[in-house]
């Protein structure tokens, strides 16, 4: 907690500035049950499940695995061929499938494909629709937390990494950042995980467009 005083005029102004704090998983974020991402209430008290920033009420993830939700876009690698379909490795221990009628193109094995979850259920079977091919290109993994961060709120960080790239890339939920096309894919790859590491930073977005700037025409 800090309190930042600036002045105004003759008089001077007095600023709370919310600090973020590092808590670890079972760290007790509130005397008090509260709804928060990535917590759970306990006899009253609401704590977090995971390694991340907290302020004010909101804790962001600086690590943790992924955790397969209905309607998560995923990229995933075609692991297996069947007769009714595809398992898919998604970046998580639960079985993912695709099934034949779901799909317009048959794949094969390593295949790459950009899809949708539309279920999982109870002991965490997914199934998968609306998939495509993806191109040849690159599989960065990253750490599903930090997804968010590379995406930018509306598309706004991943779009700049395409523009500056000339790549494609397509961003999972699950970790899994698929590089194609014949832009510049190493810049595009060390730009993702300058991301990565510095998801929990402020003033990242100037940071990553000056970096681009910088590296392109090397």
């Amino acid at each position: 907690m800090m309190w930042d005083i600036r002045p105004e005029s003759n008089s001077y102004s007095v600023i709370y500035v919310a600090e973020n704090r590092i808590v670890m998983p079972g760290e007790v974020l509130s005397d008090k049950p509260e709804r928060i991402s990535y917590a759970f209430v306990d006899k009253g008290k609401t704590y977090s499940t995971v390694v991340g920033l907290y302020s004010e009420g909101k804790l962001v993830p600086l690590e943790g695995p992924y955790e397969p939700l209905p309607d998560d876009l995923i990229v995933g690698i075609i692991s297996e061929i069947k007769f009714s379909g595809y398992s898919v490795e998604i970046n998580c221990p639960y079985v993912s499938f695709l099934s034949s009628r779901e799909i317009r193109e048959r794949y094969d094995m390593g295949d790459a494909i950009f899809a949708r979850i539309d279920r999982v259920d109870e002991v965490k079977s997914i199934d998968l629709v609306d998939a495509k091919k993806l191109p040849i290109g690159r599989l960065v993994k990253v750490s599903a937390v930090k997804i968010p961060r590379i995406i930018g709120k509306k598309n706004s960080m991943i779009d700049m990494l395409i523009s500056a790239t000339g790549c494609e890339i397509s961003a999972g939920r699950n970790g899994y950042v698929w590089i194609a096309g014949k832009g510049n894919a190493t810049l595009a790859e060390k730009a993702i995980r300058m991301i990565e590491t510095q998801a929990h930073t402020s003033g990242l977005t100037d940071r990553v467009a000056a970096y681009l700037k910088a590296n392109s025409q090397k």
